[in-house]
């Protein structure tokens, strides 16, 4: 019994560790990997204008307008004339033909 025990944890310990020295061999490459593409980088413009970050800069006005300003009510109504809603929309007749 205590012969199989031994040959497990000699079997685990053997596989711990291949598992830790690929991992080890695994962050020395993304590390080193890193530090060469970390040359790479472009470096950063400096801004064309004023700095965003600074509230003395100054800004175009900001207008207003309403979402809600074309709105007519469309409560119910007595009923009309089909025609004469149809002459009140319809364009102004074209003068000098």
């Amino acid at each position: 019994m205590f012969a199989q025990f031994g040959a497990k944890l000699a079997a685990v310990r053997s596989v711990a560790a291949r598992l830790f020295d690929r991992r080890q061999s695994v962050l020395v490459a993304a590390s080193a990997g890193v530090l060469t593409l970390g040359g790479c980088l472009p470096t950063t413009v400096p801004l064309a204008g004023a700095d965003p970050a600074d509230p003395s800069a100054r800004v175009a006005g900001v207008g207003y307008r309403s979402t809600v300003a074309p709105y007519t009510s469309l409560r119910p109504v007595a009923p009309s004339s089909w025609r004469e809603q149809n002459d009140r929309v319809a364009p102004a007749p074209k003068s000098g033909q």
